[in-house]
C-alpha cells in the first residue's frame, strides 16, 4: 500500500476535478430554456443535452475503474481531465444542438476516466484507519456539487449567457490539472488481463438499461421504432447484465468485475446505500425547483439559493463527521443522515402550497445540510474500508456505477410521477397549456392552476422520501468495522487468502 508521507494536497487536488464533472449533471438543467432558444432547439433535443452526457457517463464506469488500476489512477484522471476541459470548451462554442449533444457526450466520457480514480486515489494513499476525514472530503464535494450546480447555472445564465456553464470549467480544469500534476502521486500499477468479453457485455448492458430508462417518459414507455419498445431495452439490459455477472463467475481469467470483492457485506451494502442516495437526490430537486418558479415565481438563481442551508450546514460538518467515522460504527451515523433526508423531504412536501411564507423553506433545507453531513463520508469510506490495493479501482468503479444508476433511476421514476400527479390534480388533467407549462419552463402559473400544481409537487417528493428510508434501513445492518489486518504489505494475487481475510474482515 501506497501510504504517502503528505496525502492531503493530493486529495484537494483531485477534489478540484471531482467538483467540476459532478456539476455538470445539474448545472445544465436551469439553462435548458436558454439553450432551447440559442440553438432554436425543441425540448427532446434539449433533454439530450443531459441525457448524452449522463449515459456517456454512468455506462464506462466499470471499465475506466479497472483501467486504473492497470495504468495508474494518476494517468486515467489526467487524461479525463483534459478530454473533459476541451469538451467543455467545444459545448460552449456549438452553434447548434446536435453538436452540443456531441460535445456533452465527449464530456460524459472524460467524466467517467475520472471519476473512479478520485476514490481509488485516496483508498490507496490513506490507511482505513485515517481514512474518515478524506472520504469526507469527497463525500462532502458529492453532495455540495449536486446544490452548487443549480445556484452556479443561475447565476451564469442570468449575467452572462448559458455558454458560460461550460466555459467556466476551462480556467478550472487547467488548473486542476497543474495541480494533480504536482501533487498527487503516481501510484504502482498491476498487471491485470483485460477481459475483453466482460467489458463488451458490462458497456453493451448498461447502455441498453440506462437509455431505456433515461428514454422511457420521451417515449411514453412504448415503441420507440418498429419493433424496438423502452421495456424491450430495459428487459435486454438486465438479461446482458446477467450475463455479465455469470461470465465474471466462471472467468478462469481475471474478471473485470471480482465478484469476490461482494464477500464483505458492508461494501454490497454501501452499493445498495449509494444507490438509494443517487436516486433521491437527483429525484426531489425536480418538484421542488417546479414548485419555486411556477408557484411562487422566483428565478432559477432565487430557487436555487433555497437550498444554501444544506450546502454550507453540509459542507461545515463535514470535517467533523470525517473524524467521527473513524471512531464510531459508521452505521449509526448513516442510518441517521437518511433518516434525516427522508424528514426533511417530507416536510418540504407539507408546505408545498401556494401560500407558505418561503422562508420556512429554509428551516427543512437546513435539516437536508445535516442529513448530507451524515450520508456520504460514512457511506464511501464504509464501502472502501476493505478494498484490497489491487482492486481498488474496480471496486472504486462499482460504487460510482451504481451511485449514477441511482441517479438516472431517479431522474426517470421522478418525471413518470410528475406527470401522472399533474395528471390527476390539474383541472382538465393537466394536458395543454397548463401541464406544458409546467414541465417546460418559465413563468408563474395562474392562481386557479397553483392549488392544484403545488398539491402535484408536493406528491412526487414522496417517492425520493420513501426510497431514502429503504437506504436507512439497509444502513442499519453494516456490520462494525474490523481492524485491517496486513495494511502497508504486498498486494495479494487475486482470489488470494490475504484478499479473502481482508474482504471477511467486516462480515
Amino acid at each position: 500500500m501506497e501510504i504517502v508521507a503528505k496525502p492531503w494536497p493530493a486529495l484537494w487536488s483531485l477534489v478540484i476535478g471531482f467538483f467540476m464533472i459532478l456539476i455538470d449533471t445539474t448545472i445544465v438543467s436551469v439553462a435548458n430554456p436558454r439553450i432551447m432558444e440559442g440553438l432554436n432547439a425543441d425540448i427532446n433535443s434539449v433533454i439530450w443535452v443531459t441525457s448524452a452526457y449522463l449515459l456517456a457517463y454512468a455506462v464506462p464506469l466499470l471499465i475506466t475503474g479497472r483501467l486504473g488500476d492497470r495504468f495508474g489512477p494518476k494517468k486515467l484522471y489526467l487524461t479525463g481531465l483534459v478530454v473533459f476541459t476541451l469538451a467543455s470548451l467545444w459545448c460552449g462554442l456549438s452553434g447548434n444542438v446536435e453538436t452540443l449533444i456531441m460535445a456533452r457526450i465527449l464530456q460524459g466520457l472524460g467524466a467517467a476516466l475520472m471519476t473512479p480514480q478520485t476514490m481509488a486515489v485516496i483508498t490507496r494513499i490513506f490507511p482505513p484507519g485515517g481514512r474518515g476525514p478524506a472520504m469526507a472530503v469527497w463525500g462532502a464535494t458529492a453532495g455540495i456539487a449536486t446544490l452548487v450546480g443549480p445556484i452556479l447555472g443561475g447565476v451564469l445564465v442570468d449575467g452572462l449567457g448559458w455558454e458560460w456553464i461550460f466555459f467556466i470549467n476551462v480556467p478550472v480544469g487547467i488548473v486542476g490539472f497543474i495541480l494533480a500534476l504536482r501533487n498527487v502521486p503516481s501510484l504502482k500499477t498491476h498487471p491485470h488481463r483485460f477481459d475483453i468479453p466482460g467489458v463488451v457485455l458490462s458497456a453493451v448492458g448498461l447502455f441498453l438499461l440506462v437509455f431505456g430508462i433515461q428514454e422511457g417518459e420521451t417515449y411514453n414507455w412504448g415503441t420507440i421504432t418498429g419493433p424496438i419498445s423502452v421495456w424491450g431495452l430495459i428487459i435486454a439490459g438486465i438479461l446482458v447484465l446477467v450475463a455479465f455477472v455469470v461470465w465474471q463467475r466462471f472467468n478462469k481469467g481475471e474478471p473485470l468485475l471480482p465478484l469476490e470483492l461482494f464477500r464483505d457485506r458492508n461494501f454490497s451494502l454501501a452499493n445498495i446505500g449509494i444507490t438509494t442516495v443517487g436516486f433521491t437526490v437527483t429525484a426531489f430537486s425536480l418538484p421542488l425547483i417546479f414548485y419555486y418558479q411556477l408557484v411562487r415565481g422566483l428565478t432559477p438563481t432565487q430557487s436555487a439559493l433555497m437550498m444554501v442551508p444544506m450546502a454550507l450546514i453540509s459542507g461545515g460538518l463535514a470535517p467533523v463527521v470525517g473524524k467521527l467515522v473513524d471512531r464510531v460504527n459508521p452505521k449509526y451515523i448513516t442510518a441517521t443522515g437518511l433518516a434525516l433526508m427522508a424528514v426533511a423531504l417530507l416536510w418540504n412536501s407539507a408546505l408545498m402550497q401556494p401560500d407558505t411564507p418561503i422562508l420556512m423553506f429554509l428551516l427543512p433545507s437546513a435539516v437536508l445540510g445535516f442529513a448530507n453531513a451524515g450520508i456520504w463520508a460514512p457511506l464511501s469510506t464504509t464501502a472502501t474500508r476493505n478494498l484490497p490495493p489491487r482492486q481498488a479501482g474496480a471496486g472504486s468503479g462499482v460504487y460510482n456505477t451504481t451511485r449514477q444508476i441511482g441517479a438516472v433511476l431517479g431522474s426517470a421514476a421522478i418525471a413518470v410521477l410528475i406527470q401522472s400527479r399533474l395528471a390527476a390534480e390539474l383541472p382538465g388533467g393537466g394536458s395543454g397549456a397548463a401541464a406544458g407549462g409546467g414541465l417546460g419552463m418559465t413563468g408563474t402559473l395562474p392562481d386557479a392552476l397553483q392549488g392544484g400544481f403545488s398539491t402535484a409537487m408536493g406528491q412526487s417528493m414522496l417517492l425520493p422520501a420513501a426510497v431514502i428510508v429503504v437506504g436507512a434501513v439497509v444502513a442499519l445492518f453494516f456490520a462494525k468495522p474490523q481492524p485491517v489486518q496486513g495494511w502497508g504489505g504486498a498486494d495479494a494475487a487475486p482470489g488470494s487468502a490475504k484478499v479473502d481475510a481482508g474482504l471477511d474482515s467486516a462480515g
